[in-house]
């Protein structure tokens, strides 16, 4: 085992402790590009399924106890009901996900639609995800707009911002106990001339405005090439703005890939940010979340994969040595402080995970023990039949 101090270790295991990494329920169906959507076997037909391969995934990593919906793909009669289903696989309904986009009346936009009826359509769809959440005993309600338009002109900016704030300050004043509103930023796409959220501070000025209910949601995969997105990360936290992460990868202009398979130094960078504010803790209001479409790998290793490399990556970042570093800095050793980072990067930290894992009765390698249980071979078998469920592209 790489030698790693008794200290460290202890760092490591405690911030582990309260790492919890919430999976999309959407990473469970079938998915693909805007040209091909890839069947594959053993993929879930229901939500319900879907919940049960989450559930798998928490059985064999134990860090991922939640599950995140998305609605209408998601959408069932009794929701209750459904969070129940949950409650016996061993894990819960996580943030519930709302979709304005895939819908003909979205074409030119939802919450900022130049037309008042498309507008109320979808400020109407929010509200019932704010339902939802209440049935389910759902915390977090994310926003994601593909609103934008394509060609100088052809709308007003300033007005479909008002227009967003507008829908926003509504769907907060629905908000009831705990709830809160995460918007969410990318850069462009499907919109390729302005996007009405397209960037970190877009969406916190509009949370600002709308107050304490209010946190900026950071995709890893929403941003320009070689943005610093550990430094967007350092500043919404100390601004108290930082709801929580969508944890992807990419490599040009798409996302969805596993977390860390990109970049992991990237995904280093930005968990060190996290530990140095403390914010690895439940109750710290940071929301862990994968966003993720599996194309062509197999949905559940490839869901258990990110779960790991996220564990990873926030192993390191415990590893770094706080006070060499600290000295590091005030000592104005650039290279020296930079060396403490990389120390901590470099370590192998594979055989710790194992060990840790195998002291809460866990198999030392997730992506192995699925493997080697057949539950694929399983699911290919009790699946067979029925329409499987896709992200309806």
């Amino acid at each position: 085992m790489t030698d790693v101090p008794a200290a460290a270790r202890t760092r490591v295991v405690e911030g582990l402790s309260g790492l919890r990494i919430e999976t999309p329920s959407w990473g469970y169906a079938n998915s693909g590009t805007r040209f091909k959507v890839f069947a594959q076997p053993g993929v879930p037909r229901t939500v319900h399924e879907k919940i049960d391969d989450a559930a798998t995934v928490h059985r064999f990593t134990g860090a991922a106890p939640s599950v995140a919906l998305h609605i209408p793909w998601d959408a069932v009669e009794d929701y209750g009901a459904l969070a129940d289903h949950a409650a016996e696989r061993g894990v819960r309904i996580g943030t519930v996900n709302a979709n304005v986009f895939q819908d003909d009346a979205y074409r030119l936009g939802s919450v900022c639609h130049p037309d008042p009826a498309v507008r109320r359509k979808a400020v109407r769809h929010l509200l019932d995800c704010v339902d939802i959440m209440d049935a389910t005993g759902s915390r977090d309600l994310k926003l994601w707009f593909a609103d934008g338009t394509n060609y100088p002109g052809q709308d007003s900016i300033r007005r479909r911002q008002d227009r967003l704030a507008e829908a926003l300050r509504e769907v907060r004043d629905r908000l009831g106990g705990n709830q809160r509103l995460l918007l969410e930023y990318k850069l462009f796409e499907p919109a390729f001339y302005t996007t009405d959220v397209p960037d970190w501070g877009t969406a916190f000025a509009h949370c600002l405005e709308l107050g304490d209910r209010a946190r900026v949601v950071i995709d890893t995969g929403h941003h320009a090439p070689h943005t610093n997105i550990e430094f967007i990360v350092a500043v919404l936290l100390r601004l108290g703005k930082l709801g929580g992460f969508d944890f992807n990868s990419r490599f040009y202009a798409d996302d969805d890939l596993m977390a860390g398979a990109a970049d992991p130094f990237q995904l280093f960078r930005v968990l060190f940010e996290i530990v140095q504010a403390d914010a690895l803790r439940p109750d710290s209001g940071i929301a862990f979340m994968l966003d993720q479409c599996h194309n062509v790998e197999p949905k559940i290793p490839a869901v258990i994969r990110s779960v790991m490399n996220v564990q990873e990556a926030t192993a390191k970042a415990l590893l770094v040595d706080t006070a060499a570093l600290a000295e590091a800095q005030r000592s104005g050793d650039v290279l020296g402080a930079h060396a403490v980072l990389m120390d901590a990067y470099d370590t192998d930290v594979r055989p710790l995970l194992a060990a840790l894992r195998e002291d809460t009765g866990l198999a030392p390698d997730p992506i192995a023990a699925y493997h080697h249980s057949g539950h694929a071979d399983r699911l290919s078998a009790e699946r067979a039949g029925g329409r499987q469920a896709g992200w309806g592209a």
